[in-house]
């Protein structure tokens, strides 16, 4: 898995959603990126190969682990990919603590030009 992502822009996403994900993971690879996609924190916690260069797209509402708390764990375990929070409904607690963590925060529905442009940001700033 881990050779393939080398010379390609990869993206880690991470929702509970299975319809959304694949919808992720086919409109990002149809945009040139590959595409990881996980059901939950734990399988990206558990994945001992992770791109050195990437950009994660993390649900807030996950069911083993909030958003936030997975990019903190993450980058606990110095991986420090640029992140990105997708969640309907931000509250303004969640904005507090997503721009304290210097993590962006897309709307669900996902607006796609919104969540191209963070992503681009994303990688011009990894």
């Amino acid at each position: 898995m881990g050779q393939r992502d080398v010379n390609q822009k990869v993206i880690l996403v991470v929702d509970d959603d299975a319809a959304l994900r694949a919808s992720l993971e086919f409109i990002l690879g149809v945009e040139g990126y590959g595409v990881r996609a996980y059901a939950c924190g734990r399988e990206l916690l558990d994945d001992a190969e992770l791109p050195s260069a990437g950009c994660l797209v993390v649900d807030q509402r996950l069911p083993d682990i909030d958003g936030l708390q997975l990019i903190e764990a993450m980058r606990d375990r110095n991986v420090q990919l640029p992140a990105i929070l997708i969640t309907t409904h931000p509250t303004r607690a969640l904005r507090r603590r997503a721009e304290a963590a210097n993590v962006p925060i897309v709307e669900k529905p996902l607006i796609t030009g919104t969540l191209f442009q963070r992503i681009g940001a994303a990688f011009k700033l990894g």
